[in-house]
């Protein structure tokens, strides 16, 4: 899995050479490429943003360097191509697996007041959002994305942390515990210290839908 990054802000993206993804690119699990679209403008001041037509407040990023920058480093069209955006439709679970039938991804994060339409139209197969808030840029929705995607590479994380996690079979994660078995008064649930596989199995399918019913009933088509 390849992705591409498209930002005005490279260095934002320093927490994607950290910890599990950091460690998948060093041994070649993942590619991410992050790439500064001011090498590719053509204004000898490295401009990359403009006043709107017709007016209103703050700046448009310019079609030409995101445009030059798109052809230079996917000319085949080979990537699907997104563009982090409030206007998105909005990013869940189940588009990782949609996203990993794909061979690459090229994620273009605007900043500002947005980018040129013309940009849209002519080079993104899609808009997406992380939720319904503004942020300042498209790099934590970029981050959050790569991250997301990268953990379901093969190989980058073992089997068994893939099972039974938030979002499975639309449940939310069953309660975790480790040692000390008491802290501050709180005792780790007797079951899960019997080694009996089949009550601990049973009991996290019961925490989970408790979970699920009591913070996000509309992921059992019930109401809140």
């Amino acid at each position: 899995m390849r992705i591409d990054i498209l930002t005005l802000f490279p260095e934002m993206f320093e927490p994607l050479r950290q910890s599990i993804i950091g460690r998948a690119r060093r041994e070649g699990k993942i590619e991410i490429n992050v790439v500064n679209i001011r090498d590719y403008t053509e204004d000898k001041h490295l401009k990359c943003d403009d006043y709107p037509f017709g007016g209103g407040a703050g700046m448009v990023m310019m079609a030409q360097p995101i445009g030059s920058a798109i052809e230079a480093i996917d000319p085949n069209h080979e990537a699907r191509r997104i563009y982090l955006s409030p206007k998105g439709r909005v990013f869940h679970q189940q588009m990782v697996f949609e996203y990993l039938s794909y061979d690459r991804l090229l994620l273009l994060c605007g900043h500002y007041e947005g980018v040129d339409q013309r940009v849209l139209e002519l080079f993104i197969d899609e808009e997406v959002s992380i939720g319904d808030y503004v942020l300042t840029g498209g790099e934590l929705p970029a981050m959050v994305i790569a991250d997301c995607v990268s953990r379901y590479v093969d190989g980058v994380l073992s089997a068994g942390s893939l099972v039974d996690e938030s979002f499975s079979e639309n449940l939310l994660e069953y309660p975790q515990y480790t040692r000390p078995v008491e802290y501050r008064g709180l005792t780790v649930p007797e079951v899960l210290r019997s080694g009996d596989h089949g009550k601990i199995d049973a009991w996290r399918r019961a925490q989970a839908e408790a979970e699920t019913r009591k913070k996000r009933p509309d992921l059992l088509g019930e109401e809140k």
